[in-house]
């Protein structure tokens, strides 16, 4: 009868969700975090595989590289970004691979002969052509990553009912516009409470902004779709489109 009345009262156990199991292991769980990343193992060669356009095998170094930028993107994810787990430790598992087919190449193109033959000329051409085909390995690469990482950005921004095009109609058009607009956004990032208001709340805190900058409340209204869209790339994990902010910053 006991037995009966606690199946009938049994509460069934809660899934844990992937940010739930992310805190854990970011706690010092290392038996979820070992259950993690074996679980996803073939998400892991597949992405390393779509880098180095071959299969990849658990016994292949590029899987070593695979596994250890998997682990770091664990550590360093944090859903408030905006991207799953799955989209930033995609994007973190490419450049590492990349890295390490970079390092593994320039090593190769490094290796010095001392030894004298009568084929030296080809020898050097053979050297030109490896290092034109790293050239465009770098080149193609970047653009994929480049590409990747907008369309990431692209899901964040539509949490906040953005999307690239209207970036594009709302970014101020005079420079000295544009920089102020970016030091707001600098402002929310090293700002732990206008960050959260931003993340949580998915609105620009105008009035918290307002009593911090020399900036009118109707200028900083004007460009809130920018200064928004920039504030997420300088919290976010955002190596391309960093390098764009750095370019506004400067001029």
């Amino acid at each position: 009868m006991r037995l009966l009345l606690s199946m009938l009262f049994m509460v069934k156990k809660r899934k844990r969700t992937m940010e739930e199991t992310v805190h854990l292991i970011q706690q010092g769980d290392t038996k979820l975090q070992n259950e993690l990343i074996r679980s996803y193992k073939p998400f892991i060669a597949k992405t390393v595989s779509s880098v180095c356009k071959r299969y990849i095998h658990e016994s292949d170094d590029e899987f070593s590289i695979g596994l250890i930028a998997f682990n770091e993107a664990i550590q360093k994810y944090s859903p408030e970004k905006g991207s799953s787990l799955i989209s930033f430790s995609e994007v973190i598992i490419k450049r590492r691979v990349i890295d390490y087919i970079r390092t593994q190449a320039k090593h190769q193109n490094f290796k010095i002969d001392y030894s004298s033959t009568d084929n030296d000329e080809d020898q050097n051409n053979a050297s030109i052509e490896n290092e034109l085909s790293i050239d465009d390995f770098k080149r193609k690469t970047d653009e994929e990553l480049r590409r990747e990482e907008i369309l990431q950005f692209n899901e964040v921004l539509g949490q906040y009912d953005l999307s690239f095009s209207d970036l594009v109609q709302q970014s101020p058009k005079h420079a000295d516009a544009r920089k102020n607009a970016m030091n707001v956004a600098k402002l929310i990032a090293d700002n732990e409470e206008l960050k959260q208001i931003l993340l949580e709340k998915k609105r620009l805190p105008i009035k918290q902004i307002e009593n911090s900058v020399s900036i009118s409340r109707k200028t900083i209204e004007r460009n809130r779709k920018y200064i928004i869209a920039m504030s997420l790339i300088l919290i976010g994990d955002y190596v391309y489109l960093r390098d764009y902010i750095k370019g506004v910053l400067e001029t």
